[in-house]
């Protein structure tokens, strides 16, 4: 079966209190024995997980922070376009947060964190030229990664449309618009479309939404991060619904 890897000690605390089953293999760095290791070596015993102490060569192979901690999980099966129409039809006010070529792995967990928090139904992402959720993305994302659906698709804008046409409303944001979000209806089943750092939505992916919006900002500075920004829009959602 196929493997992921998750390091970091808050990241692999969440995990073995959420997933323990889905734990292949546990390690720990020799000579790193402060109260966080100790604390998550007892909670890995208390759930039956063996783990290993590995030397400081075993753990250099990761190009992470990794906090001396190591898991080796099982790889979550990979949804689709398909279930996307089924979560529309099973779920009746969906939120689906659409990424348009998000690239920093720290964007997408600090995301996917914010996501969980106010119960987005799936995140989307295009398959070409945008980061996956791997090991740093699962280490910023703090076990939200594990609970957030994440859907991968081959063609954002084919995507966007086959969700309209099953009654889905797309906002994209976009800053050079009058409209803000505060004058949207985030009410029944919305899309939102955030663009990728610096460049913003592709020309395809913003003529495809059916509405833009800006968040108001009185500042000298022209933008938001997307994490940021992304985390504003969602909980206008969030309070719309509320």
């Amino acid at each position: 079966m196929k493997q992921d890897i998750l390091y970091g000690i808050h990241a692999i605390e969440k995990f073995l209190k959420q997933s323990p089953h889905l734990v292949y293999s546990l390690a720990f760095q020799k000579g790193v024995e402060n109260k966080r290791i100790q604390a998550l070596m007892g909670q890995a015993k208390s759930l039956g997980i063996q783990y290993q102490l590995e030397p400081k060569s075993y753990f250099n192979r990761f190009d992470a922070v990794h906090q001396g901690v190591v898991a080796m999980i099982a790889k979550q099966a990979e949804l689709q376009e398909s279930d996307l129409l089924s979560m529309m039809e099973t779920e009746s006010q969906p939120v689906f947060l659409f990424l348009d070529e998000v690239q920093d792995p720290h964007n997408l967990g600090a995301i996917l964190r914010t996501a969980d928090a106010v119960g987005v139904t799936a995140v989307v992402l295009p398959k070409h030229n945008s980061v996956g959720v791997n090991a740093t993305v699962r280490k910023v994302a703090c076990g939200a990664a594990e609970t957030v659906k994440v859907v991968v698709v081959s063609n954002l804008a084919r995507t966007l449309k086959t969700l309209q046409q099953a009654g889905l409303w797309v906002t994209g944001l976009a800053g050079e618009t009058e409209s803000t979000i505060y004058d949207m209806d985030f009410t029944g089943a919305v899309g939102l479309v955030m663009g990728a750092e610096g460049s913003g939505l592709r020309k395809l992916t913003r003529e495809t939404c059916d509405h833009l919006a800006a968040i108001p900002m009185v500042g000298s500075v022209e933008s938001l991060n997307v994490s940021v920004a992304t985390g504003v829009t969602l909980y206008e959602v969030f309070r719309q619904r509320k």
